[in-house]
């Protein structure tokens, strides 16, 4: 399961995961583009799945997470990789630009985490893979809540290594810079 495969980094993970025998499932907001990146994936003589979701919306992930259980019957790899900035110094950000970031960037990737590793701890085996920013160590003027949310998502998932390892289930964080 791939959220974030519309584009970027998210797109590259499932053509990745799917060049190598995977079953890529292309989740992300942007339908549209899961699917485009699904239908290429398809075209490049892997397997792979379109679907539409919103990792901020708790009730959207435990449903998608289920179905995609009941239909394939487990879930092997996460990897999610949205992530919003508004780049504007801290003193400058309205409650609703923090709450836009935090939600998508920290939320969101718990929600999916979560979900996913309930699944995953039940079968006694899998890979959580989040991604984070450069900005999770070093921060720049007008990314402090950007960077705040990169920190936590490290730290998001050595908690989920800590948590779940000892049920075979490993919590990784990639910090492209």
């Amino acid at each position: 399961l791939i959220a974030g495969a519309a584009s970027g980094i998210g797109q590259a993970a499932a053509r990745g995961l799917a060049g190598v025998g995977a079953l890529a499932i292309c989740a992300d907001l942007n339908v549209a583009g899961a699917e485009q990146t699904a239908d290429t994936i398809r075209r490049e003589g892997g397997r792979a799945e379109a679907l539409a979701l919103n990792i901020t919306d708790e009730t959207a992930v435990t449903v998608a997470v289920q179905g995609i259980q009941e239909k394939h019957s487990r879930i092997d790899v996460l990897v999610s990789t949205p992530a919003v900035n508004v780049r504007k110094k801290l003193l400058n950000y309205s409650g609703a630009e923090f709450d836009k970031v935090i939600d998508l960037n920290l939320k969101g990737a718990f929600l999916i985490a979560q979900a996913v590793g309930r699944v995953m701890e039940a079968n006694r085996s899998g890979s959580i893979i989040l991604f984070s920013s450069i900005r999770s160590v070093t921060v720049e003027p007008g990314q402090g809540v950007y960077a705040a949310t990169n920190a936590g998502l490290v730290q998001l998932a050595g908690a989920l290594a800590a948590e779940l390892g000892p049920s075979g289930v490993r919590g990784n964080c990639i910090a492209p810079g």
